[in-house]
């Protein structure tokens, strides 16, 4: 049964929405504070605490990930509600920064001991909210409201220290304390948002609304309508585009947020301008200089590659011994390098040969694109064989993202126990590829 767009994109389009909803208003919160890299920190604290139980042998989006993530999350709140001072020598953005420097330097550190954690950092910055669950919506959504309305209970004073920390110092309120009540329930957010959208994804969701309602009014209300009508269109767009493009959704929207924004920002300034003219032209202008500089990088990067010609050398007397070099751990086999790749021949001999699964799924990954037939089945053997929850998830998902299609693969389970999606997956090569036998 061949799946519609609606059948793949609606679980990413709905979490988008609730995403949206609950931190266009933070956002907000966060630019009168001036803190705006205190999401950024925060969600690099919890998905520290991701990491910290990846390396304990829990897997990313279970129960246990989720309270590790939670867990210090909640740390990083009371970090940060200790940092605010009255009479502050130091910005609290220095200490929020210096926050998010050791988090993802200690991540670096811990996952450096994880078997495949480069992957796994790459999880958490994209996420894979392509893959999101109804379940996890639905339970995101609960989370939400309650912070939604935990907020609307406390507004006058989370507004006030947001907009007038002073006075709420002079009214005797206890800023520390309710700063760390706000930064708490920011937490619990950004532990559910991390999870399925990633660290950038999250970020910009809580930055852009707010930066481009806030360009355009003052009044509250409004700016969270505008957040919301731009995260709405953002998802519906973003979306589509990463569907018809093949392209990965977390990132995509992200892109799509910052050309909505330079695009709002141009229109305001053309607008307050006192003459249009030259408002036009100075974009005029700006639109040249970005063209020009494009054009000079390209031709860079195209000298520098005619330098390395380690594609051309792969011929078919060559690939055996870069294969055997390879699989000794002589030769550095990255991402780039397979990309560069474009004889079948070599990449299945190197798929064959290399021993790092990681390496594997990649060169698997550029046969598919070259040759489709080739690449998708051995995707589907390395799925079989290998013993790494982790990387079993990406090829799994990189088959059905090819495919368009679920076959219910649970990676977190063992070969025996996938016996009925593994059948279905088969069924479904054979009816493709049958055409080309």
């Amino acid at each position: 049964m061949q799946l519609s767009i609606w059948d793949i994109m609606a679980p990413a389009f709905f979490e988008c929405l609730i995403l949206v909803g609950i931190h266009s208003y933070l956002g907000i919160h966060v630019i009168r504070r001036k803190v705006i890299f205190v999401d950024l920190a925060l969600a690099q604290v919890a998905a520290l605490g991701t990491t910290v139980g990846f390396l304990f042998g829990i897997l990313p989006g279970s129960t246990g990930a989720y309270w590790f993530s939670l867990g210090f999350a909640i740390l990083g709140a009371a970090v940060f509600s200790l940092s605010r001072f009255r009479n502050e020598k130091i910005p609290q953005e220095a200490v929020i920064g210096l926050v998010y420097a050791l988090a993802a330097a200690v991540a670096i550190l811990v996952i450096d001991k994880a078997p495949h954690g480069a992957e796994h950092i790459k999880e958490l910055l994209t996420g894979s909210i392509l893959w999101v669950k109804w379940k996890t919506i639905f339970h995101a959504a609960l989370v939400y409201a309650a912070v939604g309305v935990f907020h609307f209970i406390f507004r006058d004073k989370f507004l006030l220290i947001s907009d007038s920390p002073e006075k709420a110092y002079e009214q005797g309120i206890s800023v520390r304390f309710w700063d760390f009540l706000f930064y708490v329930s920011f937490g619990i957010v950004i532990t559910h948002s991390v999870g399925t959208a990633g660290v950038l994804l999250v970020f910009v969701f809580l930055v852009v609304p707010a930066i481009t309602s806030i360009m355009i009014t003052e009044v509250l209300w409004k700016q969270l309508v505008i957040g919301w009508s731009m995260g709405l269109v953002v998802s519906v767009f973003g979306l589509y585009i990463s569907y018809i493009a093949d392209l990965p959704s977390g990132p995509t929207v992200v892109t799509f947020y910052g050309a909505m924004l330079l695009l709002v920002a141009l229109t305001i300034f053309v607008i307050k301008a006192e003459s249009k003219i030259k408002a036009l032209s100075k974009i005029a202008f700006g639109i040249a200089v970005t063209v020009a500089v494009a054009l000079i990088f390209r031709l860079m990067g195209g000298y520098f590659r005619s330098q390395n010609n380690l594609a051309e050398k792969l011929s078919a007397g060559e690939h055996a011994v870069l294969a055997a070099d390879a699989s000794n751990g002589d030769i550095a086999l990255d991402e780039e390098k397979i990309d560069r790749m474009n004889n079948t021949d070599s990449l299945l001999y190197l798929f064959e040969h290399v021993n790092d699964y990681s390496v594997r799924f990649e060169i698997a990954k550029r046969l598919s694109n070259l040759e489709a037939k080739t690449g998708v089945r051995a995707l589907i053997d390395l799925l079989k064989e290998c013993p790494f929850p982790f990387i079993r998830e990406e090829i799994i998902d990189e088959i059905e993202r090819f495919s368009h299609r679920r076959f219910g693969y649970n990676s977190s389970k063992d070969g025996g126990q996938n016996l009925k999606a593994l059948r279905r997956l088969e069924r479904w090569y054979r009816e493709t590829f049958s055409s080309d036998r």
